[in-house]
């Protein structure tokens, strides 16, 4: 057991984890020690930043939780803290429960922590984060909760109305990242398009990520997580225009069927959707769009789900997950629809829907071969350099692979790669001379 030494875990999005490299690096000016995700954590102290979204991720938090109280018990830990979007919705419920830890927190107290280790927190360093991913990307988060209020999301009861952050501020961010060698900035936030209605009285994403991209440094900028109801077309000009923005969006659809849609309270029609669809092919050729889709929703028949099936199919989706629906506790959909659905039934649609989205994917990557893309690497791996061209998010999506015989490669830096060779999930290339 390190003294001095804090392990920080980190469950669940990459909401949580700017919070925890927030975290760490407040704790690093207090002189402290900090690892993140260690396969051997050593540290006197834990802090577990968790998950809260789904039944799963929920169960994987306390499984993590239950592992370091069984090392507290041990005498391999003094002090254990947990916070996050499960301790935000269940504090009550897990400080009585699970007793070893030494105090739960929300997900937006757990500046707290500090005070309880006896030290100040310094909001001058409020912007500044120890980074848990490779030095040349960071995550970037624009905003906080959701007014979206979909039947079947616990996420506007975990974190509540949704929060722009002031432009301004965002941009210092950006500019301190730059100056610590970040080039690519993965844009997040639980949905990007509201940003602004709160504080600016207007959608203002399209002015931040134009803002973002005129900052000297700033090589790629990709967008995660839009909502297709009132989409801002002024996005996509940015978009076509810029070319330090990726012809990139993650914008989760959830389904095609004008009934299912209806009753998740999401406010769009089937014809909606095949309309934003060919309106985003039509002003950014060439865009990569990641979605996510949800099978088995409450009164989800066969012919629904043929709907989706069929959408895929028409859509041809570069990047597509999907999740069988489950109950989430205090959501309209529980409270209000039968289940109806059985978890084989469930799982059918699932694994249907997967196997006509991996005969697209693997036809979209072979379609690569021959092509020359710009290519950031990430990480040495055995033999291969990998990396990702600019319609990859990191961890989410295809990887390039380029063998280190080829010459050499380094790390954050962009190449020119000529595709060889390809498979659902990866690409394989050489160095352009």
């Amino acid at each position: 057991m390190k003294k001095n030494c804090v392990d920080v875990i980190t469950m669940g999005c990459s909401k949580n984890l700017v919070d925890s490299e927030q975290l760490m690096r407040q704790l690093k000016e207090c002189g402290y020690e900090v690892t993140h995700d260690s396969e051997t954590p050593c540290g006197e102290i834990a802090v577990i930043n968790t998950c809260g979204f789904i039944g799963d991720a929920k169960q994987e938090s306390i499984n993590m939780i239950l592992e370091f109280c069984e090392r507290k018990e041990k005498g391999d830990l003094n002090r254990l803290y947990v916070m996050g979007c499960l301790s935000q919705r269940y504090l009550a419920e897990l400080s009585e429960e699970i007793t070893q830890v030494d105090k739960f927190y929300g997900k937006f107290n757990w500046n707290e922590l500090l005070a309880d280790l006896k030290q100040e927190y310094r909001p001058e360093i409020a912007n500044e984060r120890v980074l848990s991913t490779p030095s040349h990307y960071a995550y970037l988060k624009i905003s906080e909760g959701c007014n979206r209020n979909c039947a079947y999301c616990a996420i506007p009861i975990i974190t509540g109305a949704h929060v722009s952050r002031p432009m301004e501020e965002i941009l210092d961010e950006v500019r301190y990242l730059v100056s610590k060698g970040v080039k690519e900035f993965q844009i997040i936030a639980q949905e990007l398009t509201y940003y602004g209605i709160d504080i600016y009285k207007r959608q203002a994403i399209a002015e931040l990520v134009e803002k973002i991209s005129c900052i000297e440094g700033v090589e790629w900028i990709r967008l995660h997580y839009g909502y297709p109801l009132h989409f801002p077309e002024e996005l996509l000009r940015v978009m076509r225009e810029r070319d330090n923005v990726c012809k990139y969006l993650d914008i989760a659809l959830q389904h095609v069927s004008t009934k299912v849609l209806k009753k998740m309270h999401r406010h769009v029609t089937k014809e909606d959707t095949y309309a934003l669809i060919e309106k985003m092919r039509r002003e950014v050729p060439g865009i990569c769009i990641r979605t996510t889709m949800m099978v088995g929703f409450p009164g989800e028949t066969e012919k629904e789900f043929d709907e989706l099936v069929e959408f895929v199919k028409w859509a041809k989706f570069d990047r597509l997950g999907a999740f069988a629906y489950s109950e989430e506790d205090g959501t309209f959909a529980a409270e209000n629809y039968r289940d109806s659905v059985s978890k084989k039934k469930k799982q059918e649609r699932l694994d249907t829907l997967m196997a006509v989205q991996q005969r697209i994917a693997t036809r979209l990557n072979e379609e690569k071969v021959g092509k020359v893309f710009r290519t950031i690497i990430d990480r040495v791996e055995g033999d291969y350099y990998i990396g990702r061209t600019e319609f990859d998010s990191p961890d989410v999506d295809t990887e390039v692979l380029v063998h280190t015989g080829e010459g050499e490669m380094k790390i954050g830096e962009f190449y020119d790669v000529l595709i060889t060779d390809a498979t659902e999930f990866d690409l394989m290339g050489t160095m352009k001379k």
